[in-house]
């Protein structure tokens, strides 16, 4: 009996890990993954963002992968569970390894792979340190992993018919990140922001704050039914939501304005001050930089980061020209 218990703790971990991928269904042919409330860190395991995908007459579309062609895999296994329609379209949001790494999954469909007209100059910039750091992040599940640029790029506005509905994109300049596309479904009246939009958790910014505040100004004069953020829970109330992350972002512009003026350090910067409180998180600004949970003193040189940028001590003070 005694051995049985041990075993059976044992294997516990595993059977937490093997828990099933359950998907939602959050309107007519509209279906979604919630992904993990994680950090993309070190054994993260590529199941953190909202994965989906939408049904038409003709086919189906892909909205985000995930982090692994594992997860990719599992999404590809509840789209096939649910319909037998061709894969039509794969859209990536923007370019973030637990966005867009889940991509190879799909290759034996044969989709047009769609994205950012940004998107396919990203990936190659970040190639190398995105699949070197992804057994890291997602260990044995990193087999095959591929970066796919789009075979389709948006640089506007384009519409991709699915029969019976149409998939409305919107490529936006610099914001959360170089590479943002924002999809609405026209049939349920969805609106899908990629990381344009965290609800429950702190944006991460590898962008530009003042042109990511106005793209949320664009944002909400979409007139959606429910909002499908990047990482958090569905909304009926993505004008609530934009405005919360506004007011973030917004104190964080000013409170960041503010240190260059007074030359203090990015060290002092992100240390809790002034009663501001950035949940234990906290996110400065700029092109090619991600938020960090606690900035670290760089160590040879510079920090490296999930999205694989250097960020260097004196980085507080160049992002004059940004801000």
């Amino acid at each position: 009996m005694t051995k049985s218990l041990i075993a059976l703790f044992a294997l516990l971990p595993a059977l937490a890990f093997a828990a099933p991928f359950s998907v939602e269904k959050i309107a007519p042919g509209v279906y979604l993954h919630h992904g993990q409330h994680k950090d993309l860190a070190p054994h993260y395991g590529g199941d953190i963002c909202n994965i989906s995908f939408v049904i038409g007459n003709n086919g189906v579309a892909v909205i985000d992968t995930g982090g692994s062609p594992a997860v990719g895999s599992q999404l590809r296994k509840s789209i096939r569970k649910i319909t037998k329609k061709p894969i039509l379209y794969v859209i990536n949001t923007h370019v973030h390894p637990d966005h867009a790494l889940g991509n190879a999954a799909f290759k034996q469909d044969h989709p047009v792979f769609v994205g950012h007209s940004k998107l396919a100059e990203t990936m190659a910039q970040r190639k190398e340190i995105y699949l070197h750091n992804q057994t890291e992040w997602v260990g044995a599940d990193a087999a095959g992993t591929e970066l796919i640029p789009p075979s389709l790029a948006v640089s506007a506005t384009h519409e991709l018919d699915l029969g019976g509905r149409t998939l409305r994109l919107t490529a936006y300049p610099v914001a959360h990140s170089p590479s943002d596309l924002g999809v609405f479904d026209t049939a349920s009246n969805t609106l899908w922001t990629g990381d344009l939009l965290f609800i429950e958790r702190t944006p991460s910014v590898d962008g530009d704050v003042p042109a990511w505040l106005d793209v949320i100004e664009q944002l909400r004069e979409v007139k959606a039914t429910r909002t499908v953020p990047g990482h958090g829970a569905v909304t009926a109330n993505g004008g609530a939501a934009l405005d919360d992350e506004r007011r973030y972002l917004t104190t964080l512009l000013t409170d960041v304005r503010n240190a260059i003026k007074q030359g203090r350090s990015m060290e002092d910067q992100t240390r809790p001050q002034h009663g501001r409180n950035y949940h234990h998180r906290c996110t400065i600004g700029a092109r090619e930089m991600v938020a960090v949970r606690r900035y670290q003193p760089p160590q040879r040189g510079a920090h490296i980061s999930a999205f694989g940028v250097g960020v260097g001590r004196d980085l507080l003070p160049r992002l004059i020209r940004l801000f």
